[in-house]
């Protein structure tokens, strides 16, 4: 998922922000972006103009977390949206105490502390908060479908 580019708005009112500055950070991202853009039920969207300060258990610090989405409903519903491959949102598991695992945890605890203040932070204006993995984009019809593999070329004997 290391796709990145500026995305093209289509529909430029419907954009918080400057849309001639929107940066998506993986192709998932990007289909969100344009399913936001295109969707009639969503009245405004943005990518990352939504701020909150979370605190960081591992240095005991406040850091801030950019919201991937912020998307109001033309029903009235707000939502923010955090965008993650699905192994993100669980405990890392393997070998302990090898670098990769460290490092996953680390990463783990960071989204857990970014999760909380997020939650926190929409219930506090009357709005909701959701993690769409690839998982939730495939349900939403964000995601095309995945391809079914080809099978394998085999040779007939003679």
């Amino acid at each position: 998922m290391a796709y990145s580019g500026k995305y093209t708005v289509k529909n430029k009112n419907k954009y918080m922000g400057d849309p001639s500055q929107v940066v998506y950070r993986s192709l998932w991202e990007k289909h969100a972006f344009k399913w936001c853009d295109s969707n009639p039920k969503v009245q405004r969207w943005g990518s990352e103009e939504v701020v909150i300060p979370y605190l960081y258990e591992v240095d005991k610090k406040y850091h801030r977390y950019f919201m991937d989405l912020v998307i109001e409903y033309t029903n009235g519903q707000t939502l923010l949206v955090e965008i993650k491959p699905d192994k993100e949102t669980r405990p890392p598991t393997g070998a302990r105490r090898t670098k990769r695992f460290i490092n996953e945890a680390m990463t783990f605890v960071k989204n857990q502390n970014k999760w909380e203040a997020a939650s926190e932070y929409a219930a506090d204006r009357g709005w909701h908060f959701q993690i769409w993995t690839e998982k939730e984009l495939t349900k939403k019809g964000i995601l095309p479908k995945a391809i079914k593999p080809l099978k394998p070329y085999s040779r007939k004997k003679k």
